[in-house]
């Protein structure tokens, strides 16, 4: 295990009926606030007038910036910092999914930084000082809501990249699994598998001597993978949204991941797939994570043996040898995304019908992910079109 700084000091309010604390939360750190929301779901679902009446009533002065989008842009960043420099704006407070938190975040550092805040996306080194941040989630899928990392898009130069702070943090996250109870069932499935996702990019790791992580990450993997279908078939189960929501919390929060050496793999290439299409992130990583396993288990036999570990701990999968029990355990990760959450799992369901812009885009995620150096398995822009290429066709073997 490597040596590692864990500094998550989020103030987690977890469960029903818990808004009326927010007034107080927020007035530790001003009394005026930039609301930050995304396309209007909130006010479908009277969270927005709940939000609203609570901060008139203690007296908040409100300015609003909405309709930020699935995988933020820029624009919206820019806005929201000229905003809180208009109206001196002393916290944020973001009511939404990872869009609308992770758009919050670079917004709260740009107000500090004299230039482009794309700058702050390019360049984490320039992320300095930030104003504080309180989230209420919407949507359990990307863990924004207990880290420091943001993910912003700049669809003038077809670009998606993650950025970081130590003061991108949230101060307080409000985590009530009934707001979660009218996200529709495609985002619920996609929003598991961006949670699963993420557990993935940090269970397979050549880091030796990280049982706690790998034991903490299984246990997570099998809470979504149990829970997810249940939420599916049952959109109000408080239970099982309550567990796909603290997983989703959990799976990012720096305790799966630190103590580890090396990068990450699948999410580099989804960036460039939604930095070029748009299409949801979620999904994106579905369809490339078995493309992905199977080229690593294809590729080099020194895989086999944590993917056999993967799918004896989480899939129950009894065969003995190593490499059958990897390729069991991944035909078992795509059919689970295939069929019990009937997530797309081809880029044509997706809108993507041509190849014309494969290479164009792995050779943006070699570079952008540092693939050739820092996965599990290195890549290559070759291997990365390989992988690309087959999200184009169902899997039948695995």
């Amino acid at each position: 295990m490597k040596n590692f700084r864990l500094y998550i000091p989020t103030d987690i309010h977890f469960g029903n009926d818990r808004l009326d604390e927010l007034p107080e939360i927020l007035a530790e750190y001003g009394k005026k606030v930039l609301l930050t929301y995304g396309g209007g779901s909130i006010k479908r679902t009277g969270l927005y007038d709940k939000i609203s009446d609570l901060l008139d009533e203690a007296g908040f002065e409100v300015t609003e910036l909405s309709g930020i989008a699935p995988n933020p842009k820029i624009d919206s960043v820019r806005k929201g910092v000229a905003l809180i420099r208009e109206n001196d704006i002393e916290v944020i407070l973001a009511v939404g999914g990872g869009s609308v938190i992770d758009a919050s975040k670079v917004i709260a550092g740009g107000v500090y930084y004299e230039g482009d805040p794309w700058d702050l996306v390019l360049d984490n080194k320039k992320m300095g000082q930030a104003i504080p941040i309180v989230d209420v989630l919407t949507l359990a899928a990307t863990g924004t809501e207990m880290n420091r990392n943001a993910v912003i898009s700049n669809p003038e130069t077809n670009e998606k990249l993650g950025t970081s702070g130590w003061n991108l943090i949230p101060k307080a996250s409000f985590l009530d699994p009934v707001n979660t109870f009218s996200v529709p069932k495609n985002q619920t499935a996609a929003g598991s598998a961006d949670i699963l996702s993420h557990l993935f990019e940090q269970y397979f790791n050549r880091t030796k001597g990280t049982d706690v992580q790998d034991n903490i990450a299984e246990g997570l993997m099998k809470a979504v993978i149990k829970n997810c279908p249940v939420a599916l078939e049952n959109p109000e189960d408080y239970n099982a949204r309550a567990n796909l929501m603290w997983s989703s919390t959990l799976a990012l929060n720096g305790i799966p991941g630190n103590g580890r050496s090396g990068g990450w793999t699948c999410h580099p290439i989804e960036h460039e797939l939604s930095a070029y299409y748009d299409i949801t992130h979620g999904v994106g990583l579905a369809i490339l994570t078995p493309r992905w396993m199977k080229f690593c288990v294809d590729t080099d036999p020194t895989t086999h043996e944590k993917f056999a570990t993967y799918a004896r701990n989480v899939w129950d999968v009894q065969e003995k040898d190593n490499e059958k029990a990897a390729h069991i355990g991944i035909e078992k990760t795509y059919h689970y995304f295939k069929k019990t959450t009937s997530v797309p799992m081809t880029l044509p369901e997706v809108g993507i019908a041509d190849t014309k812009l494969v290479h164009e885009m792995s050779e943006h995620a070699v570079k952008n992910g540092h693939l050739g150096i820092a996965p599990f398995v290195p890549l290559e822009v070759s291997d990365v079109e390989k992988i690309i290429n087959e999200c184009f066709t169902d899997m039948t073997e695995f």
